[in-house]
C-alpha cells in the first residue's frame, strides 16, 4: 500500500533551516517522505497517527516560511505536530516516541526549543499565543506567533475567552484553524477562490493598508472610525460571499478557507500575509489520514490505531479472548443496562464516546447520549441543568480532563448538591501519553470539596455496584474513580447492589501490618501480601471503597491494633487517601503510629510503558512487597515461621 522510497529528501533534513534551500518541488517530495516515515514509524511504534499526517504540507510550509524557532509555534492538540517533531532535530530519536526515555508523544519546551508551548490537553494555543505577542510588542521585538488550532480543540470554551480578548491587546498573531472534519462547501471554486487570493494578495493589502493610513495621516479616522472600516471591509466579504464569519465579529481579519494540501498555494498565502497587522485568522481544510487510505476512510479509528500493518492496512489488534474487558466497556455496557431499565438516566461526554465507551449508550439510545466536544467545562454544567430538571446524568470524563471543568463541579454542582454521577476514567497512571493525560490528582482534588461521595471500585463487580448506588443509594454528586485497561475478572455481569455511603469491607485478617487501599490497585496489594506472607509475615488488608466520606470504624479498628499501616492509591500521596488516614489518626489523638504512604510522588510522571512506570515507581506487585518488607524490617517485626518458602510475583 505504502512503499517507502530511497533517496529520500527527508534523510538531508534535520532542522527548519534546511528547508530555506529547497525549492517548492523539493518540498513537495519531502511532504510525501514525511507521510512515509510517519506511517514506517508509527505501523511498529503506535501514536497519533491520523491527525499528524493531515497536517504535513502545513508544517512543511510554516517551518519554511517563518525563522523558527525565535518565531513562535503554538501546536493545539499535540497530537497534529509529528511532522513537526521529525523537521526539528528529532527523526532520528522518533522511533522513541512516547517510550519510556524517549521523546514525548507531544509539544514540550523541555524537550526542544522549537516547542513553544506543551501540548497536553486542547484549547490552549490561541491563549498561549496571544500571550507571547503581547510580550512580544512591549519588548519591541519582530517576532511571529502562530497558533494552530484543531477544530475540535476550537470547541473549548478557552479557545473563545482568548479570541474574545485578541483584538483588544496589542498584538499581530496569526491563527491557523486547521478544519480537517468540515467539509468545504460548493462555493469553494469561483468567486471564493478569488477572494481568497484577492484578500491575502500583497496588492489587495497594500493598497487596503495605505488608505487607512491616509485616513490616519490626516487625522480624520476616530477608533470609531478605523472600527467601522474593518467591519465594513468584513460586511463586504460577507456580502460577497453569502457567509456570516464568527472570528471576523472579533475583528480578527480572516482568510478562507483554503486547501491545507496545496503547499504551494499554502507558502504564498502565509508569505503574503506573514507581516499583516493585527490578530488575524488563516482556515485550512485538511483530511486527517491523508496519504493513508484505511486512515483517510476512518479517521477516528486511526486516530491512534496502535500496531498495524502498512502495506495492507490491516490493524494487529490483541486477542481478547478468554481476557477481562477493560474498565470503559464495563462502564459503557452496565449504563446502558440502567438506562434500559430507568429512562432518567443520560450519558454525557467531551469528544470521548470510544475511548470511555459511552459510544454504546449513543448506539442504543441516541437521544439520551450527548457528545459535547472538547468542552469539559461545559460537560459538567450541562449535566447540571439536566440534573435540575430531574435527569440521572452520567458525567464521563478522563481524570486528567476533568481538572477543566473544577470550577463547575464545585460551584454548579457540589453547591445545588445535584443528583450527578461523574465517572472518571483513566484515574491513575495512563502510560505513553505521558504527565499531561497521567489522572494523579483526582483523588486529592475531589476529597475537599463539600457534598461529594468519592469511590474507587476494586474490581468490576464494585464499579457496577458503584454505578448503581450512585443512582440509587445516594441523591447527590457522586465521583467513581477508575483506570485505563483491562479488569481484573473474566465475569463480570453479576447482579448489582446499593453499597452503604462511606463503608469498606475487611479482604484478610492479620496482625503485623494493615494495608488500606482504594480502587483496583487493591489487586497489586493482594498479590504483594500474599509474597510477603510467605516471607513468615502476617498482614491484614482493607478495600476502603470510599475515599469521603471514609469508612471512620476501620480506621478506628486500625489505630487501635495495628501500630504498622501502610495506605496504597494510584494517585499523589499528598491530599490522597494515605494524608485522609493521617488526618483522621491525628483529629482523634492517634499517636504513636507508624504510618507509611505509599503512592504516586509530588513530581509529574513521565511517559511510558505502564508496567515499566508501575515498577519505576514501585506500585506494581513486586514494588508493593518490597515496601511491605522494608517497613516491617524497620519497625523490628520477627518473622512468625522460621524457614518460610519465598514467593515470587
Amino acid at each position: 500500500m505504502n512503499e517507502k522510497k530511497n533517496n529520500s529528501i527527508l534523510e538531508n533534513i534535520n532542522y527548519p533551516a534546511d528547508l530555506k534551500e529547497l525549492s517548492i518541488e523539493q518540498l513537495e517530495t519531502l511532504c510525501s517522505d514525511l507521510r512515509h516515515f510517519i506511517i514506517d514509524e508509527l505501523s511498529n511504534n503506535p501514536g497519533h497517527f491520523a491527525s499528524s499526517l493531515g497536517t504535513v504540507e502545513l508544517t512543511v510550509a510554516l517551518h519554511y516560511i517563518y525563522n523558527t524557532p525565535y518565531d513562535r509555534i503554538i501546536w493545539d492538540v499535540g497530537h497534529q505536530a509529528y511532522s513537526h517533531k521529525i523537521l526539528t532535530g528529532r527523526k532520528d530519536n522518533f522511533h522513541t516516541n512516547r517510550q519510556f526515555g524517549g521523546i514525548a508523544g507531544f509539544p514540550n519546551p523541555n524537550e526542544s526549543e522549537y516547542d513553544s508551548f506543551i501540548a497536553g490537553h486542547a484549547s490552549n494555543s490561541i491563549s498561549a499565543a496571544l500571550g507571547m505577542a503581547v510580550a512580544s510588542k512591549l519588548k519591541k521585538e519582530n517576532r511571529h506567533v502562530v497558533a494552530v488550532i484543531g477544530d475540535g480543540a476550537m470547541t473549548g470554551g478557552l479557545a473563545f475567552e482568548a479570541l474574545n480578548n485578541a483584538s483588544s491587546q496589542p498584538n499581530d498573531m496569526l491563527i491557523i484553524l486547521n478544519d480537517n472534519d468540515m467539509a468545504i462547501d460548493s462555493n469553494v471554486g469561483g468567486l471564493r477562490d478569488y477572494l481568497v487570493k484577492m484578500t491575502t494578495s500583497e496588492t489587495y493589502n497594500k493598497v487596503r493598508n495605505d488608505i487607512l493610513e491616509k485616513f490616519k495621516e490626516e487625522n480624520w479616522l476616530t477608533e470609531k472610525g478605523k472600527n467601522f472600516i474593518l467591519r465594513f471591509n468584513n460586511s463586504l466579504k460577507s456580502l460577497l460571499t453569502r457567509q456570516q464569519n464568527l472570528f471576523e465579529g472579533f475583528n480578527i481579519r480572516y482568510f478562507g478557507p483554503v486547501d491545507g494540501h496545496d503547499l504551494k498555494g499554502l507558502i504564498r498565502i502565509l508569505q503574503n500575509i506573514k507581516d499583516f497587522k493585527g490578530p488575524k485568522m488563516l482556515h485550512i481544510h485538511t483530511v486527517k489520514g491523508k496519504g493513508f487510505e484505511p486512515a483517510e476512510k476512518a479517521a477516528t479509528i486511526w486516530h491512534a490505531p496502535g500496531k498495524f500493518n502498512k502495506d495492507t492496512g490491516e490493524r494487529i489488534l490483541s486477542s481478547s479472548k478468554d481476557q477481562p474487558q477493560p474498565y470503559q466497556n464495563v462502564f459503557g455496557h452496565t449504563l446502558v443496562e440502567l438506562a434500559q431499565k430507568d429512562e432518567r438516566i443520560v450519558g454525557i461526554t467531551p469528544a470521548m464516546p470510544s475511548g470511555c465507551s459511552m459510544s454504546f449508550l449513543i448506539k442504543e439510545f441516541p437521544d439520551r447520549a450527548f457528545d459535547v466536544g472538547i468542552a469539559e467545562a461545559h460537560a459538567v454544567t450541562f449535566s447540571a441543568g439536566l440534573a435540575k430538571e430531574g435527569l440521572i446524568p452520567f458525567c464521563n470524563i478522563y481524570s486528567t480532563f476533568m481538572q477543566r471543568a473544577y470550577d463547575q463541579v464545585i460551584h454548579d454542582v457540589a453547591l445545588q448538591k445535584l443528583h450527578i454521577i461523574m465517572c472518571l476514567d483513566r484515574a491513575g497512571l495512563v502510560g505513553e501519553d505521558g504527565p499531561t493525560h497521567h489522572g494523579a490528582f483526582d483523588l486529592a482534588y475531589m476529597r475537599c470539596v463539600p457534598n461529594l461521595v468519592v469511590a474507587s471500585p476494586y474490581n468490576e463487580h464494585y464499579l457496577r455496584h458503584l454505578m448503581y448506588t450512585g443512582v440509587y443509594g445516594n441523591d447527590g454528586p457522586f465521583v467513581i474513580r477508575y483506570p485505563r485497561g483491562k479488569g481484573e475478572l473474566l465475569n463480570w455481569e453479576i447482579e448489582m447492589k446499593v453499597l452503604e455511603i462511606g463503608k469498606g469491607r475487611k479482604l484478610k485478617n492479620g496482625k503485623d501490618l494493615a494495608v488500606l487501599t482504594i480502587g483496583p490497585i487493591g489487586n497489586a496489594a493482594s498479590k504483594a501480601i500474599e509474597a510477603v506472607e510467605a516471607e513468615g509475615y502476617s498482614i491484614a488488608h482493607y478495600d476502603m471503597i470510599f475515599l469521603k466520606p471514609i469508612d471512620t470504624d476501620i480506621l478506628k479498628e486500625v489505630a487501635e491494633n495495628f501500630s504498622n499501616i501502610m495506605t496504597i492509591e494510584n494517585g499523589v500521596v499528598t491530599g490522597g487517601l494515605g494524608s485522609a488516614v493521617l488526618e483522621f489518626f491525628s483529629d482523634n489523638k492517634y499517636y504513636n503510629l507508624n504510618v507509611n504512604r505509599v503512592g504516586l510522588p509530588d513530581e509529574f510522571i513521565t511517559h511510558g510503558d505502564i508496567n515499566v512506570l508501575n515498577k519505576l515507581y514501585r506500585i506494581d506487585a513486586e514494588g508493593l512487597a518490597e515496601q511491605m518488607i522494608e517497613m516491617l524490617q524497620k519497625a523490628g517485626v520477627k518473622k512468625n515461621i522460621e524457614h518460610p518458602e519465598s514467593a515470587s510475583i
